[in-house]
């Protein structure tokens, strides 16, 4: 484990969140929002309206740039994303986690506690000076971001389908010089 669960979380749900914007899109309905709510073990306020969705949806770019921001950048946007939200750290235990960190209140709303378990879980990228693990995926026609929590470091692409693209191609690429 790289970082801790908490942070790993944090980092996968921004991934997806982000990478949620690429084509096709795929947070387009509260439904989808909801499995998306459901899958990263979010708690807390959950109002199941457009209106959520849609401040949801409008955060992905703000992630978008810190995910994939310098570390100094990130420390400015993390800060940035802390301070507007007024976040006080604290630790809390609820199911499924043992004790873990949370800046917000429960009540805050759904994009708000997104925002600043992200800009938690920067901390440990920035701290750590992890910011390598992070990037676009490398498949040429993409740009759906990667997070690369292996040991060797060896994740490239952002999802099974480009890199099973990208093999495909490197495959018979091998194939035709052979020829």
């Amino acid at each position: 484990m790289v970082f801790a669960h908490d942070t790993e979380e944090s980092l996968l749900a921004a991934v997806a969140l982000v990478n949620s914007a690429e084509a096709p899109e795929t947070l387009t309905t509260v439904a989808e929002l909801e499995a998306f709510y459901d899958r990263f073990d979010y708690t807390g306020r959950h109002d199941r309206t457009r209106t959520e969705l849609d401040q949801v949806r409008d955060l992905r770019p703000r992630l978008r740039a810190l995910l994939l921001a310098d570390r100094d950048e990130a420390v400015r946007m993390v800060n940035e994303i802390l301070s507007e939200a007024r976040a006080v750290p604290q630790l809390v235990r609820h199911q499924p986690l043992d004790w873990h960190i949370h800046a917000v209140p429960p009540e805050a709303p759904l994009a708000t506690r997104i925002g600043v378990e992200t800009a938690m879980a920067m901390i440990d990228v920035i701290r750590a000076d992890e910011h390598a693990r992070l990037g676009v995926c490398a498949d040429g026609d993409c740009l759906g971001l990667v997070l690369d929590l292996s040991r060797n470091r060896s994740k490239r692409f952002c999802s099974v389908a480009c890199g099973n693209r990208n093999a495909v191609a490197a495959y018979r690429a091998r194939q035709a010089a052979t020829e």
